[in-house]
């Protein structure tokens, strides 16, 4: 049974000065809880990114879907999300310090453990979250959905606290099985607990039921899959019972 959850918004700060508005949820707790951020598609925090922090809710953690772009910007056209991603790739220290910025308004809520911290991302969000490991961030575990594996800078041994999970599409044309294998490649040289699980059949955005409707209206390679999206949500919430309790 679903746990009842409230949910809100909440304003924050980049440390370049950005306004960002992120969706918090979580369930009626006596306790603090574990707290997980769910960083978005190129499409921005859209409802796709609030969905997936209610469910995290009502599955006992408290979530916080981060807005990467500012003003919770959205989008449903490939020119536009891309010219707002790279803008976070223009300066190598935004993606970093803008999801270090959404993971402590996380942690700053008292409905959250601190001590407890995870992270997921979506496409781009893949890579944020990856990223936000890399750079050392107190996290206890992170998950990608047919994420952007390719690093700002390669993890370091010591540096990633976190264990990875990588969810990842066997016909995704945009992060290829090269990009994936050099991805184990770094992870082993860096000394990380990982994990990596190929849907078979599965293009990038099978976790988003309508990777279809925006394959067809922007001419890009995307296939929503229901089998390869709950398997991987079940790895997730493995993983996270492992490294957040219950």
């Amino acid at each position: 049974m679903a746990l009842s959850i409230k949910t809100r918004e909440i304003q924050y700060t980049a440390p370049d000065g950005t306004q960002l508005i992120g969706y918090f949820a979580a369930p009626e707790s006596e306790k603090p809880l574990a707290g997980i951020i769910v960083a978005p598609e190129w499409w921005g925090r859209n409802d796709y990114t609030e969905q997936r922090a209610r469910e995290l809710a009502e599955h006992g953690y408290a979530a916080f879907a981060i807005d990467m772009y500012g003003d919770k910007k959205v989008t449903t056209a490939v020119p536009q999300a891309s010219e707002w991603m790279m803008q976070t790739f223009q300066d190598p220290e935004t993606i970093v310090t803008r999801a270090s910025a959404g993971l402590a308004t996380l942690a700053a809520q008292e409905e959250v453990n601190a001590d407890k911290l995870a992270a997921i991302g979506f496409c781009y969000g893949g890579k944020v979250v990856l990223d936000l490991a890399r750079s050392g961030a107190d996290l206890k575990a992170v998950v990608t959905f047919h994420g952007n594996l390719t690093p700002k800078t390669p993890a370091q041994p010591g540096q990633v606290k976190a264990e990875i999970l990588v969810l990842h599409g066997e016909l995704d044309s945009m992060v290829s099985l090269d990009d994936v294998a050099r991805f184990k490649e770094e992870m082993h040289a860096a000394q990380v607990e990982h994990e990596v699980i190929i849907f078979e059949g599965s293009k990038h955005g099978f976790s988003n039921p309508l990777a279809d409707e925006r394959a067809k209206a922007n001419g890009i390679d995307l296939g929503y899959n229901a089998a390869a999206e709950q398997q991987g949500l079940s790895a997730m919430y493995e993983l996270f019972k492992t490294r957040l309790g219950e």
